[in-house]
């Protein structure tokens, strides 16, 4: 008896023979650019360019551009065009690993071929909305990570190693700030936000968050971000008080992930983050500090509606956890929500709206996978863990975020602007009833943006590392 196969048939047969050693459902996760040249290349090309396939990396899904499309396609195959169903070979893990591999590829081949906006020399960029140049305001800095105004628009502008500026009428203030803290100058670690009270032209309140350093009972030498509040009176630092310092016990001698980021409401409290300091299962363990955002009055008292109030396993200051490494905070200027961006792994950078008691997730579930191209948590999504409003697959490594709120920007106002690191990109978002329902890239390329704010002048201020300087965005008619 002769048996007739296709060509559909022929071609799953032999890579599932070919495959049925290594590649089972229980198959250890493996990493994704040797999947994608074992299982995908002999098709799309070993670049993507296409062969017996189409390429992928123009972007363009027939049967859907999601996540969840991408997979179902790798999942279950098309049989109409010669795709074969990978599940039963491929693991979930792997799978998502493979639609974040093809997006890393889809947008490194976009961003070879476009031109973006690069306001450098006095170029005038024009947005959707406005047109606009960037002017260096100061430079000179050594690592700046933030910006803010006092009332008389004086800048203050902390630097990473520790030192802390006063930037008025074009000088830096000589010498320093003296008389600060100690901070644990290490790796991500050091003096990363100076905010003054809402009340500072009567108070006089400013609050730093740093990475503050210890020894612990074992002799390491270790830390965790903490928060104190101070007056400067003559250039020096006075009159300190702490807000915020974890137990000793709990300090980690990592170098990475110490979040920060302040923000007040109009209620009498401060909101702050704190990254997993690169040890990811504490996220999920409510008596240790970090991997979460906390919530206390601007003195340090613990609201008693705080959601772990009264909990002897938990952190009383602890408003929501899951939080791979918060990197912006802002308060919504009409609603008053609070919103976060937050590094990913590889892939996965998020925006959260931020909630009383939620679990964001982390390591639990993600959108990226571990740098070194392996799946990682338990999937994408799971009961009770929130998903980000969005996310940027491949990472943009996202940094600060800002509600603009001034006026020489009018179309802008309320739009968040988010920064980032790796891509040195600068975003504008449009956001509605909790969701984004537009995103413009205004530019990209004059450095690693560390930060964004609003200034007193209605102007926007950029934080940029490499070159270490802070520019302002001035509107061109």
């Amino acid at each position: 008896m002769r048996l007739s196969l296709n060509w559909f048939t022929i071609r799953f047969l032999m890579i599932a023979l070919l495959l049925c050693a290594t590649h089972t459902s229980g198959a250890a996760d493996r990493e994704v650019s040797r999947l994608f040249k074992d299982n995908c290349a002999g098709c799309h090309g070993d670049q993507m360019q296409g062969g017996q396939a189409k390429t992928l990396l123009d972007g363009v899904w027939k049967h859907g551009g999601d996540d969840a499309s991408l997979e179902n396609v790798i999942r279950n195959g098309v049989e109409a065009n010669g795709m074969p169903p990978w599940k039963g070979m491929l693991n979930e893990g792997e799978i998502h690993s493979l639609v974040v591999y093809i997006r890393e590829k889809v947008t490194e081949a976009k961003r070879k071929q476009t031109t973006y906006a690069k306001p450098v020399s006095d170029q005038i960029v024009t947005s959707e909305e406005h047109k606009f140049r960037a002017r260096t305001v100061v430079d000179g800095l050594s690592t700046p990570w933030s910006v803010a105004f006092l009332p008389d628009g004086r800048m203050l502008i902390p630097e990473l190693p520790g030192n802390l500026h006063i930037f008025d009428k074009g000088n830096l203030q000589t010498p320093p700030v003296q008389g600060l803290p100690k901070f644990r100058t290490i790796g991500q670690g050091g003096l990363m936000e100076a905010i003054p009270h809402p009340g500072y032209q009567t108070n006089g309140w400013l609050y730093l968050v740093f990475s503050d350093g210890a020894t612990n009972a074992a002799g390491e030498n270790v830390g965790m971000t903490a928060v104190v509040r101070g007056r400067i009176r003559d250039g020096q630092w006075v009159d300190e008080q702490t807000i915020f310092k974890a137990p000793l016990s709990t300090y980690r001698s990592t170098a990475v992930h110490f979040g920060s980021r302040l923000v007040f409401d109009n209620s009498g409290h401060i909101f702050f983050g704190i990254g997993e300091r690169g040890m990811g299962a504490d996220a999920q363990d409510l008596t240790r500090p970090n991997g979460k955002i906390h919530r206390l009055f601007e003195d340090g008292r613990i609201p008693s509606d705080n959601p772990f109030v009264g909990r002897s396993n938990a952190i009383p200051s602890i408003w929501c956890f899951g939080n791979r490494n918060p990197q912006g905070l802002a308060r919504h200027p009409v609603t008053g929500d609070i919103w976060e961006s937050e590094h990913g792994p590889r892939g996965g950078d998020e925006l959260n709206w931020i909630r009383k008691g939620l679990n964001y997730g982390w390591p639990l579930i993600t959108l990226g996978m571990n740098y070194d191209g392996t799946p990682m948590g338990k999937g994408t999504a799971g009961e009770g863990l929130e998903q980000p409003v969005t996310h940027w697959t491949p990472s943009i490594a996202v940094c600060g975020i800002n509600f603009y709120t001034g006026d020489k920007f009018p179309n802008w106002r309320n739009n968040l602007f988010v920064t980032s690191l790796a891509q040195e990109e600068y975003r504008r978002l449009v956001i509605d009833d909790h969701k984004v329902v537009h995103q413009e890239l205004l530019f990209r390329g004059i450095g690693r943006i560390r930060q964004t704010a609003t200034g007193p002048d209605g102007y926007l201020y950029i934080v940029l590392n490499k070159p270490d300087k802070v520019v302002r965005l001035e509107p061109v008619e």
